[in-house]
Order: structure tokens, then sequence, then C-alpha cells
């Protein structure tokens, strides 16, 4: 949770590459340890339990500043959706290969196959990876330190030719470390990572009492059969994330459209709108909120169905296929929600992109871990009705918030780029 901010804001002034690089050795090598870790040190094994955390969680973060680097918003919800695949489909697929691995090897070569994963990883980044943080590369034009290169060049893509005032202008205005915190400075950030980190932790709620719950009500499941239940909200979650990047990248299209024409600078098809969509980015009046978050509360109607629907149909001891079914419709919905928000939050700061990441992750990783301390004493006190009414409760309660922040939004970009450019008259100050 805290790892994050520190290596999402260095990503943003060293670079994306060797800090991608770094957090998967130390993955790597923490899970040496734990594999090697004595049963009796118990103190050895939270240490190193807290350094793989560091390691694994950092390279979310990464992963989103390196889209906010290279995709153009119009397509960055695409990039999004592609990219959430991977940290979605993890959690429901790593129960059924930790259960396959124990039941065959013994619980340490859990951690030997996660060293050999995150080794293999490792080696992929430093072998292929060119770094894309544009105060270092600008959009490909400047050529970094040979320390930033990637060893085969495969996918650089550096351009031939000399940088252009842009890049140049970009390179010299940004690098400087920046501490993330101040990103929560103005409210629209902190509103919008507040209330996905509600949801956030309202999903993890149901994700991590499947298992304990599932042995109670459904006694005929073996280890086995429980770690396969997860495969459905993991399946509506790969679906729900590839699903979300059409569906932002089509919302942005039709806002877009409607916006240029308002302001008639297009004509009735959108082939006839005068703006490029790739210069919105340049455009510090076009409502990036509404383009990303107008159709959010429908997914969370979606969402708070199943979160609710759930809770009775497991205290109603239900078949099996019921609550397996909402599930899998609570993953859709919910990826779809998050995913618009990661996204919004890398339109909102793109120099910062990693570093916004970060503090998604804050949110979601501390109200996450409230809950999940929390779950197991609710559903003995209100039982699962009561409790997942409870819970998507403050859910609805929270969701004017959207609104609110799509209000806000504009002044509160407004205020940051005042800022930004107040900061870089004084560093033309100081240089000249």
């Amino acid at each position: 949770m805290l790892a994050p901010m520190f290596f999402g804001a260095l990503a943003d002034f060293v670079g994306r590459r060797l800090i991608y690089a770094s957090c998967l050795a130390i993955l790597s090598l923490s899970c040496v340890g734990l594999a090697l870790c004595p049963t009796d040190a118990y103190w050895l094994l939270m240490v190193l339990r807290c350094l793989q955390a560091a390691g694994s969680t950092s390279t979310i973060a990464l992963g989103a500043g390196v889209i906010g680097d290279i995709a153009e918003p119009f397509e960055r919800g695409g990039f999004m959706g592609a990219y959430v695949v991977g940290p979605v489909i993890g959690p429901a697929i790593a129960p059924v290969i930790g259960g396959v691995l124990v039941a065959s090897l013994g619980w340490r070569s859990i951690f030997w196959f996660l060293v050999i994963a995150a080794g293999i990883a490792c080696i992929v980044i430093l072998l292929i990876l060119p770094e894309t943080l544009r105060a270092i590369v600008g959009n490909g034009s400047i050529l970094p330190p040979r320390s930033l290169r990637p060893i085969f060049p495969i996918v650089a893509g550096y351009k031939k030719g000399p940088p252009t005032p842009q890049d140049l202008q970009t390179k010299s205005a940004r690098r400087k470390f920046r501490n993330p915190l101040t990103l929560l400075l103005t409210p629209d950030i902190p509103l919008l990572l507040f209330y996905n980190g509600t949801v956030s932790a309202v999903f993890y709620a149901v994700t991590v009492s499947i298992s304990s719950v599932f042995v109670q009500i459904y006694p005929f499941l073996t280890q086995t059969e429980i770690g396969l239940c997860f495969l459905c909200i993991g399946g509506g979650s790969m679906i729900g994330s590839l699903l979300s990047g059409r569906l932002l990248d089509w919302e942005y299209r039709r806002v877009s459209k409607a916006y240029r024409l308002s302001k008639g600078k297009g004509g009735e098809r959108e082939n006839d709108v005068g703006l490029d969509l790739k210069t919105a980015r340049e455009d510090p009046d076009f409502p990036i909120e509404l383009a990303r978050l107008r159709a959010t509360p429908y997914y969370m109607i979606l969402f708070l169905g199943g979160v609710i629907g759930y809770g009775w149909c497991i205290q109603a001891v239900t078949h099996i296929s019921v609550p397996l079914i909402l599930t899998f419709f609570m993953g859709v919905a919910s990826i779809l929600f998050l995913n618009a928000v990661q996204t919004v939050s890398v339109d909102l700061v793109p120099a910062q992109s990693s570093s916004v990441a970060a503090c998604n992750n804050l949110f979601r990783g501390g109200l996450g871990a409230v809950i999940v301390s929390v779950i197991d004493l609710m559903l003995k006190a209100l039982k699962p009705g009561w409790t997942y009414v409870l819970l998507g409760g403050i859910c609805t309660v929270l969701t004017p918030l959207i609104w609110v922040v799509i209000r806000i939004g504009p002044g509160c970009r407004k205020r940051r780029r005042e800022k930004e450019m107040r900061e870089a008259e004084k560093a033309n100050q100081r240089n000249s």
C-alpha cells in the first residue's frame, strides 16, 4: 500500500524501466527468502512478505504510468482495459494453481513458482522494454541514456531526427521529484479515489469471504473445488476489463463529438469534426470527467444488485450456481467501474500517471484492509444478507460523488495547470 507511493513517484522522476525491473527483482528475491524461511521464524516470514508485497503491488502503478506515456486519451481506455486483465485474472487462477502446487509439491513450491515467474518478467523488462517517460524521451524523438535503453530494442521505436521544441520543453520542465500526496490537495482526485476505494473494498469483501462462506454452507466442496469457484468472479473481471476498454473509448468519442459540435468546431458527421481526437489533450476545457464517468452509475446498479443478491442467496443457502453467477456479474460490473476511475485519474495528471495510480492503490489497499479485517465479524453479527445490504448501501450513498467530480473537475484541473505554469516560470527564472 505504501511502497507504490514511493516507487510510483520515483518512476515519474527517474523513468519507468529501471524501477519496473527493480520491483520485479525485489519480488523474486523476497520469494527466494520465503521459500527457504524456517517455519519457526514468524518475524522473518512477516518481513519477507512485506518485501514481497512492496515489489508486486508497485508494478501495477508502474504499468498505469507506461500507459499514460504511450497512449493518447482517445485510445487510453482500450490500453487500460487490456492491461488490467493481468491483475484481475491473477487472483482468480492463483487459488487453483496454489492448490495444485501445495497438494503435489508442498507449500514452499508456491514461492519457487513465483521466483521463476517474477525472474522471467524482470529479464524480459531488461531485454526489450524501452523507456517511456516523456520527461526523458519526449514522444520518442529523444534518445535516452544508454542505461535506460533496452538490450534488444525490438519495440523501442525511437524516432530519427531532432527532437521537437515541445519535447525539449517537456524534458526540461519535468525533471524533479514530486511528492505524490500533493495530488490529493485538489478535491476531485481524493473524492474520486475514496469512492473507488470503497467499491473496491466491497469487492474484496466478497472475494475474501468466498472460501470461508462456501466451506460452511456447501460442505460437500473439496478445497480444489472451492478454488475453482474463484474462476467465476475472476472470469467476470477479465471480461469486464476487456469490455471496459471498448466502452471507455466509445464514450470518449461520443462526448468528444458532442463537445466539438457544441463549440461549432465540427459538422454533422463524426468524420467532419474539425479538431482531431488526438488534440483533445491540448484542449483544457474538454470534459474528460464526463467522458469517462457518465456511464459509471449504470455499472454500479449491476454491481450493487449482484452484491445484495449474493448476500441473500448465501443466507438462504440456494443452489451453488446462483451465488456463482452473481459473483460473475459482480466481477464484470466492478471492473467496468474501477477501470473507468483508473483511466480518468491518469487523464487528470498524465505527467504523474504512476503517482496517481499509486494514490489509487493507497485508497484501495487501505479501505480494503479495513473491510477484510471486519468482514468475518460482520457476517457473524448481521448474517450475510444484511452484511451485504449494508456494504451495498454505503456504495449507494457515495454514488453522488461521481456527479460532484464531474461538476468540480474542470475547475480543479484549471488550478493544477495554473500551479504547474507558476512552477515552470520559477524554474525558468532560476535557470536564466
